[in-house]
């Protein structure tokens, strides 16, 4: 971009009035780009006639070439300059391949997953919007951009998901793939209605990147042979648990990973399904066309399954399935939502299973948390952060666990209802059985993380702070 590209537009940038002066019929999508482009903050939009904007090119003629103020934008920085009120966008502008929108839409993506982010989030307020970056369990602000902005961004994103850009009053849900430096991204998206309007949540995946092995998840060697253990079992239901965002399913594929799938029929029932395995038949659910997790179980023992994956029980009825289907002969692998292993048992029983059909099919249940990992680069110099980890001191998440190994005294106690508190202190004189917080102090005396990282992500219960 230089001086002919501003003349023909009719956009002059004054660097001593920090002002980006434009005409009526300059093109809405140049003056956003160099306002988008725009080195430094603070640049006011000015609309002026031919007279004023002729006046306006020769002023920045003198003052200064148009290098010295334009350049690449930074995201957080030229953010708050692509689109101001009374630009004007339309709906053809937005959508056009050079427009500013889909640029700063793959900026967005990029810088997204050049930061290892999980989750991009974009909010918007009564005064402006924001949009925030979920790296290793943590939101951080990133931008700022005008509520002018945040619409287009939002239609932008609804477009490459194939949603419903007219709808606005109703929650959406979409996904998409996309390409980055990094590689391919699997994108799933949500969109939501707010009073200052709509929101979106945009999950990142990296497409092709293949689960992990037992190995690398994280356990320490004597739970790593105890779950393995279980894994390997001809039948019964083995349960992972944890918050949102705490690895299960992470933890369930690299246990899928250890199993033979040329001589075991191996079958998932996903939402979504997040990762692609070779030889294993894995099953999206659709509840708004009836296919739920018990709907999808149900034709899934039909198709002779060895081994069922099951994304997540969430009610009695993909409970009892998945129970009666362990005790014929399957194993069951699954997630529920529960802060520790001895809570999943009185969460299933709450549900409604009877206790004798969970304590006859159930074999473990392995309860984790993500802590975060001490800064490689600030570690050995003792620095509180450094621009390697965004100077908060931490890089990158590995797993603390808590293994509940169902032996005949778990199982009696599991057949008389005893509660979360009584399962747990029978599993505390368990030999093998190490709670969260102790699996973590392994961690910290090794130095891969510290006493306050184990404490924020077990003394909760939550694994992520907002």
């Amino acid at each position: 971009m230089d001086s002919r590209f501003l003349r023909r537009h009719r956009i002059a940038v004054q660097i001593q009035t920090k002002q980006i002066w434009y005409a009526s019929h300059s093109p809405a999508w140049a003056v956003a780009e160099v306002a988008n482009q725009a080195a430094f903050e603070g640049y006011q939009l000015v609309i002026g006639d031919d007279e004023a904007i002729d006046q306006q090119l020769l002023l920045s003629s003198q003052e200064a070439t148009a290098a010295d103020v334009i350049g690449s934008a930074q995201l957080g920085e030229g953010l708050a300059l692509l689109l101001q009120d009374g630009l004007g966008l339309s709906d053809g502008d937005e959508l056009d391949d050079d427009a500013p929108v889909i640029r700063m839409i793959n900026a967005i993506l990029n810088e997204a997953a050049s930061r290892r982010a999980s989750d991009i989030h974009l909010e918007p307020y009564e005064l402006g919007s924001v949009v925030r970056f979920r790296v290793d369990g943590l939101l951080r602000d990133v931008a700022h951009p005008p509520r002018a902005l945040h619409a287009a961004l939002i239609s932008r994103i609804k477009v490459m998901a194939q949603l419903d850009i007219a709808e606005k009053r109703l929650p959406q849900d979409g996904r998409m793939t996309v390409k980055s430096p990094a590689g391919l991204i699997d994108l799933r998206i949500s969109t939501l209605p707010t009073g200052f309007g709509e929101r979106a949540v945009l999950r990142l995946l990296a497409k092709g990147k293949g689960p992990l092995s037992l190995k690398e998840v994280g356990m320490s060697p004597e739970t790593l042979q105890r779950f393995r253990g279980l894994v390997n079992r001809p039948f019964g239901i083995l349960l992972v648990t944890g918050p949102t965002g705490s690895g299960k399913t992470t933890t369930l594929y690299a246990a899928l990973s250890e199993l033979d799938a040329k001589t075991r029929n191996i079958m998932t029932v996903e939402d979504p399904i997040e990762y692609d395995m070779p030889g294993i038949a894995q099953t999206q659910v659709h509840p708004k066309i009836g296919l739920s997790f018990a709907q999808s179980l149900r034709s899934i023992l039909r198709q002779d399954p060895d081994v069922i994956l099951i994304g997540e029980i969430r009610d009695l009825e993909t409970a009892q399935i998945a129970i009666q289907a362990s005790l014929t002969g399957h194993l069951v692998l699954a997630t529920l939502h529960t802060n520790d292993s001895s809570s999943a048992v009185s969460r299933l029983l709450d549900m409604g299973v009877e206790p004798f059909l969970l304590s006859s099919s159930l074999v473990g249940v392995l309860a984790q948390r993500l802590v975060r990992r001490r800064c490689p680069e600030c570690m050995p110099k003792a620095l509180m952060g450094c621009d390697n980890c965004s100077q908060s001191g931490y890089k990158g998440r590995v797993g603390i666990f808590e293994l509940l190994h169902v032996d005949d005294t778990i199982r009696l106690a599991i057949k008389q209802r005893a509660d979360a508190s009584e399962i747990r202190q029978i599993a505390m004189s368990m030999h093998g059985f190490l709670p969260l917080q102790d699996d973590g102090l392994r961690l910290v005396s090794s130095g891969v993380t510290t006493e306050q990282e184990i404490a924020r992500v077990t003394a909760s219960g939550h694994e992520e702070l907002v």
